[in-house]
């Protein structure tokens, strides 16, 4: 569920405690946790609801300026309208996680060995300690740049540098990446 910036700075300051969408099934589920540019936001409910019955209040609690302009939103959509109730669920924990410099010789290890996983679970052949070199070498470098470079097309080289992330070892900047903290220790660690 994309939510624009502005909503996402109501839901942080506890203004925005409602989302409404229109699909043709429940894209959301209660109970889970989404990431953001903000930090995480929990969705803590997901129900159905009528257009008629949607209220001022419930606009304004969703960001919107009135009942009219969220109406407009869901205009030129198909499908159920549904309700989730948000709320702000803290710091994205990958934040603190790729901070984190100084490892020991388990915490070397235990990412050697989920990066293993990822090679051995991959379609194209290991990946993850070309693809971290690659950034090193090409910080702030367009994606496409660096996939063209690997060989692949855009979005699985996409995805593999999300599962860099996921680990701490690699951040997004506006156009690009570049290893994080945790990454470069980690670098400098298995360096031969």
């Amino acid at each position: 569920m994309l939510i624009p910036r502005p909503v996402l700075d109501g839901v942080v300051a506890g203004r925005v405690t409602l989302a409404f969408r229109r699909w043709d099934r429940a894209r959301a589920k209660a109970g889970a946790l989404h990431r953001t540019a903000v930090g995480l936001v929990a969705v803590d409910a997901v129900d159905v609801v009528r257009i008629a019955d949607i209220t001022d209040a419930d606009a304004r609690a969703a960001g919107a300026a009135s009942r009219a302009e969220l109406l407009r939103f869901l205009r030129g959509r198909t499908g159920r309208v549904y309700r989730m109730r948000l709320r702000y669920a803290g710091a994205d924990p990958r934040i603190a996680l790729r901070a984190e410099a100084t490892l020991s010789a388990d915490d070397v290890a235990g990412i050697s060995a989920r990066l293993d996983r990822l090679d051995k679970a991959s379609s194209h052949g290991a990946w993850t300690r070309a693809v971290l070199q690659l950034i090193a070498a090409n910080e702030a470098r367009r994606a496409p740049d660096l996939a063209e470079i690997r060989g692949l097309p855009t979005q699985p080289f996409k995805t593999d540098v999300r599962k860099l992330k996921e680990l701490g070892l690699t951040e997004s900047l506006d156009v690009g990446y570049r290893i994080s903290p945790r990454g470069r220790a980690y670098l400098a660690a298995t360096a031969d």
